[in-house]
């Protein structure tokens, strides 16, 4: 075997606001390590999610005192885009592999076009169906949360309806509108269901609610997404999941601040969709600390990082789906790994200051450079 391009990575502690997760597990540094991939975990990165600066030591990993120290590798994995406070490690000879959701985090973008770094996004690597195998795992894990945080706050105490998902025998159950049928509105779906809610899923692609209805034999509603039918189903909903995702760009608008002015007082709003921008209009990005906020009644829950609220879990699902990329990138280097895999091309979002992904280039009003023609001029 040939010697990897990148020999060094570094994992260095999250910092967004109750962010515990951690770019990789001490498996994952086994499989680098077993490659002649050298890691650099900074002291306590992983110990949000329960795994010690012992398990990293035992896989072969060195454990840095700082986050410069895991800055200065060759590449860097992440879990979530670079905060303001990081912009200073970026450098135009480090390639970073994270989500990045720029569409979302214009001044993440900004930052890394300045730094002329280059950058690859989970969410934008796509297998030629339009898979995203590496938005894929977060979010199963954020859909299943959805409901569960729904259930929490329709809690009277916590601000809610007082409304029980499953209701009581003679007692209807919370009625739970889904928006979107992909992996995080399918898994959000099924979670209600099985919460023996009342669940509506929405969606414009037929082919995916005829998937869904054959799956679950007709327990969860499904309904072409349309004004009327949104209007009609929204007034009437405990618990609204918003689930609409386009890869790269910014989440469509399709609950308006009309519609949630005739929900229910003590309705909820889970908006998942808010890494991209938010799908409610009334929505905005909250935080593990700081989880909800009253607007028309209405209590709207918009973290943005949801799967963090369980690292442990998150972590593994996150690395059993990156790993892949992330060693092929290393074994072969950006110019390399792109030319040998089309999904991971697209991955690539910025290199030596140029925008390399085109939804991301036109959300943004940058020019699109194709990845190929900016990695080998």
């Amino acid at each position: 075997m040939t010697a990897p391009v990148i020999s060094t990575v570094g994992v260095p502690k999250e910092i967004k606001t109750a962010e515990h997760r951690v770019a990789t597990t001490p498996d994952g540094v086994r499989e680098f390590e077993r490659l002649g991939i050298d890691v650099f975990v900074e002291t306590g990165a992983g110990e949000g999610a329960s795994f010690s600066d012992d398990d990293y030591r035992a896989a072969g990993a060195d454990i840095v005192p700082t986050a410069a120290d895991a800055w200065s590798q060759q590449m860097v994995v992440k879990v979530k885009e670079p905060k303001a406070e990081e912009f200073g490690f970026l450098r135009a000879d480090l390639t970073l592999f994270t989500y990045l959701h720029l569409a979302a985090y214009p001044e993440v973008a900004a930052a890394l076009i300045a730094s002329a770094c280059t950058s690859f996004a989970y969410e934008t690597v796509q297998l030629p169906g339009g898979a995203l195998p590496l938005l894929a795992p977060m979010s199963e894990v954020a859909g299943r949360l959805a409901p569960q945080m729904g259930a929490h706050y329709l809690e009277r105490h916590n601000g809610g309806r007082g409304v029980l998902m499953g209701g009581a025998p003679g007692v209807q159950p919370a009625k739970v509108v889904v928006l979107g049928a992909g992996n995080v509105g399918w898994n959000s779906a099924w979670i209600a269901a099985g919460m023996e809610a009342e669940v509506v899923l929405f969606d414009k692609n037929l082919d995916r609610l005829r998937w869904v209805d054959q799956i679950n034999k007709g327990r969860i509603v499904t309904l072409a997404s349309n004004r009327g039918a949104l209007e009609r189903n929204i007034a009437d909903a405990d618990l609204v999941i918003g689930a609409v995702l386009v890869a790269g760009g910014r989440a469509p608008v399709v609950v308006t601040e009309d519609m949630v002015r005739t929900m229910k007082p003590g309705a909820v709003i889970v908006d998942v969709a808010i890494d991209q921008g938010g799908c409610i209009e009334t929505i905005h990005e909250t935080t593990h600390n700081d989880p909800v906020y009253f607007l028309h009644g209405v209590l709207h829950y918009a973290v943005g990082n949801m799967p963090g609220a369980v690292p442990h879990t998150s972590t593994y699902a996150l690395t059993n789906a990156t790993l892949p990329y992330q060693i092929e990138l290393a074994r072969f280097g950006p110019a390399g790994a792109t030319s040998r895999d089309a999904a991971l091309a697209l991955g690539l979002n910025t290199h030596a200051g140029h925008v390399t992904n085109a939804p991301v280039a036109e959300f943004l009003g940058a020019q699109f450079v194709e990845p190929h023609a900016a990695l080998t001029t």
